[in-house]
């Protein structure tokens, strides 16, 4: 019997679902904004401003939908500290209406009461938004912190924007790992995070460097954000997943050229292949596994990961 986790369908749209704008502290305006990305094969953008929620489906069309999003934030309160110094919550609320335009606030939270911050978490998915926790590292977050995360829909495994200002600040898969040992059945995005304060083709361009490929019947509003809601996604810095799917006890990937592929396993088990140009590789599994995730790097070094599949 073949169990498939992932199969691209004919519908399959790439997005970037962490974007700023002029609405906050972007330099492209929402309009330059849709039209760079769609130059580049995205048909959807999350246009999530700091703690802004702004209605943008006068941007939609045939080709483009934009998802209606911002960013909340929590810090630590450290008066004569830097912000460099200073750990922070950062959480993109997804919204099911395409037309809310109310922000949810975070009025007077303080940084270290956990159980305040999950209940707000709580309260936004009880609206129905999807909450996805963002940039870990770049947050300075520790694992006694974001383990006790509960709720979220969705972590950043990678950020491209602190990727190309910040270095190792940019991908988390230890962190996704750790969150999901530590119970919590949740996806992972690559996202750029834009703010495009440098010329769209130099070397500091914070654009088109992590995406997510969904999945969907339609380019509809609630189709992509049911989409999202269930996983039928995998995120990437550049690579594609074609198929994953499990027959006869073995996981079978298909994906473009990689050099290696890796299945990585709730424990210290964990199934590599590589090579110069794989494209299907099979995997017998042990059996036990709690979950799989599989990534997929090509010649360049770059990232596809697929969301946990909970056996």
């Amino acid at each position: 019997m073949k169990k498939v986790l992932f199969k691209a369908d004919k519908n399959i749209y790439k997005a970037n679902l962490h974007c700023h704008t002029t609405v906050s502290d972007g330099e492209w305006t929402p309009e330059k904004t849709k039209e760079m990305y769609k130059a580049k094969g995205y048909s959807v953008i999350a246009f999530s401003d700091h703690n802004k929620l702004v209605n943008h489906s006068y941007l939609n069309d045939d080709m483009f939908l934009a998802i209606n999003s911002c960013e909340v934030d929590i810090g630590q309160s450290l008066p004569g500290q830097p912000f460099s110094k200073k750990r922070v919550y950062h959480f993109i609320l997804f919204s099911p209406d395409p037309n809310a335009c109310e922000t949810p606030q975070l009025m007077g939270m303080d940084y270290d009461d956990i159980d305040a911050i999950n209940q707000y978490i709580k309260d936004r998915a009880d609206e129905g938004f999807l909450v996805c926790y963002n940039h870990p590292y770049w947050s300075l977050q520790t694992y006694d912190e974001y383990s006790k995360l509960k709720g979220c829909f969705a972590m950043e495994i990678y950020n491209h924007g602190c990727a190309v200002f910040d270095g190792n600040c940019s991908y988390s898969p230890q962190v996704y790992d750790e969150m999901l040992r530590c119970g919590n059945k949740i996806f992972c995005l690559s996202t750029d995070d834009n703010h495009n304060r440098h010329p769209a083709e130099g070397l500091n361009n914070d654009s088109f460097g992590g995406f997510v490929m969904i999945n969907s019947p339609s380019l509809g509003y609630s189709d992509i954000f049911n989409a999202l809601k269930q996983g039928d996604f995998y995120s990437s810095q550049g690579p594609e997943i074609y198929e994953i799917f499990i027959q006869d006890g073995v996981l079978n990937v298909k994906c473009s050229d990689a050099c290696q592929v890796i299945v990585y396993t709730d424990d210290r088990t964990c199934h590599i292949e590589k090579g110069e140009a794989l494209n299907e590789v099979g995997f017998v599994l042990n059996g036990n596994e709690k979950y799989i995730r599989v990534m997929c790097r090509d010649k360049e070094g770059l990232d596809a990961n697929s969301n946990a599949y909970w056996l």
